[in-house]
């Protein structure tokens, strides 16, 4: 029986595990349950009610996409495996990881604060600080992928570029003017690369 996971694909934590899933060459079925509009469906399912969930053969509920990823480099042959294996390389690759992860951290920060809280009540200094940690994670993304040829680490898309094209393309579609797309040209570019794949492309958001 395959793993199920479970999620909406327009979460950024949902489909970075989708799509290294594909990647990865792992068995899965997907089904998009909404923290939100399902939340009893997914309650029954996972009772934390945390998107992305995974469902092992063995029943287990795995959380948390740093957590699952993870789990599933173990379970992937060696020749499909998303980290690098250099020690360098795998300490640039969890730096470039960390700043794409906390750029979906804050864009989804300001997208709730937008969506679910009261106007009369946000905080704008806040919020203001939220969008400045933004701009520096995206910032600083650049400037890696500025150096690189092609991908980040070679020939093929390893998780680093997965982790940094998912978190991109999240921000732009849902909060198009807090980062300009001209500003940040090489991590456009990975990520217009990245989307035109198969395991992409077939992996849409919702």
């Amino acid at each position: 029986m395959p793993m199920r996971l479970i999620g909406m694909l327009d979460s950024p934590y949902v489909r970075r595990v989708a799509v290294s899933l594909k990647y990865l060459g792992l068995p899965f079925t997907h089904e998009p349950v909404s923290v939100f509009r399902h939340y009893d469906s997914f309650a029954a399912i996972n009772p934390v009610v945390k998107a992305p969930t995974l469902v092992l053969d063995d029943g287990t509920v795995l959380m948390d996409s740093t957590l699952i990823l993870e789990y599933l480099e173990q379970l992937a042959a060696p020749e499909r495996r998303l980290m690098p294996a250099a020690l360098a390389d795998l300490a640039r690759a969890q730096r470039i990881i960390g700043l794409a992860l906390a750029a979906c951290e804050k864009s989804v920060q300001i997208i709730y604060e937008h969506t679910l809280r009261p106007a009369e009540k946000r905080h704008e200094p806040w919020l203001e600080r939220v969008r400045g940690q933004l701009r520096q994670a995206y910032r600083l993304l650049e400037a890696e992928c500025a150096q690189a040829r092609g991908w980040l680490f070679g020939a093929r898309a390893l998780q680093a570029d997965i982790t940094a094209a998912v978190s991109w393309g999240f921000t732009q579609h849902e909060l198009p003017d807090a980062v300009s797309a001209r500003e940040h040209p090489a991590l456009s570019a990975l990520s217009a690369r990245a989307e035109a794949l198969p395991e992409w492309r077939s992996t849409p958001v919702n």
